[in-house]
């Protein structure tokens, strides 16, 4: 998660927060493998899409979760902003969503792979 944010900021986004489930089921009293949530974003990318669609806020800023599965793998998860835009019906935003889109794949890869 920490390399996931430092990625996130080295694109010139900003990290508005990030959730540790993991250790809200533990303050419940239950268990919950390393589950994370990092919500973030940048206006300029958001904005064109809320200002074709203002429900789309619901789904913006971004969000990944940062997880590990029964086997001890970590994983990264996320929507695709493709299937964002659709839930809210934007049409024609290609070229903002194929920004978010690679930008999206670009960070989650380089924290992923960053030993």
């Amino acid at each position: 998660m920490d390399r996931l944010a430092t990625e996130i900021q080295a694109k010139g986004m900003k990290v508005f927060a990030r959730i540790d489930h993991a250790r809200g089921a533990a303050e419940a009293g239950l268990t919950l493998r390393p589950t994370e949530l990092i919500i973030f974003g940048n206006a300029r990318g958001g904005t064109p899409l809320m200002q074709s669609v203002q429900t789309i806020g619901l789904d913006l800023p971004l969000k990944a979760l940062v997880w590990e599965d029964s086997s001890g793998k970590t994983l990264i998860s996320y929507n695709k902003p493709s299937w964002i835009a659709q839930r809210h019906g934007i049409a024609d935003a290609e070229p903002v969503l194929s920004k978010m889109t690679d930008m999206l794949s670009a960070i989650t890869t380089t924290a992923a792979d960053h030993q």
